[in-house]
């Protein structure tokens, strides 16, 4: 399976090393490069830098060939959009956002955004 995560914090990268001890190929997506030391140097995963509601970033992680897509930003609207964008535009069949704000995160659902609300 090929995943793209925006976000490479400390969930985006948990996720990430998860995905790939278990056989999957991954990239990951952030603005700030210094966030991929996370992942540590033996990460074989793909690095892109930019932002994630960004078409060309998107297509350059792969998302056209994505099989799933994680939002993992610490922007609830990027998230939102990064996802939408993915399921709608690309045709991700699984897109997943993180969500901080539980009442945004229900209303989305019922439009169709697989939310997780970790608060």
């Amino acid at each position: 399976m090929y995943v793209v995560i925006a976000g490479c914090g400390r969930v985006g990268s948990a996720i990430a090393k998860q995905l790939v001890d278990e056989g999957h190929e991954v990239a990951v997506i952030d603005e700030d490069p210094s966030a991929f030391e996370l992942l540590g140097e033996a990460f074989p995963g793909q690095f892109v830098t930019g932002t994630a509601i960004d078409w060309d970033v998107l297509k350059e992680a792969g998302i056209e060939g994505a099989d799933a897509f994680v939002a993992a930003t610490d922007g609830d609207n990027t998230n939102i959009v990064c996802a939408q964008i993915a399921q709608r535009e690309f045709e991700v069949k699984c897109a997943v956002a993180r969500v901080y704000d539980p009442a945004r995160a229900e209303l989305f659902a019922t439009h169709g955004v697989r939310t997780v609300c970790p608060t």
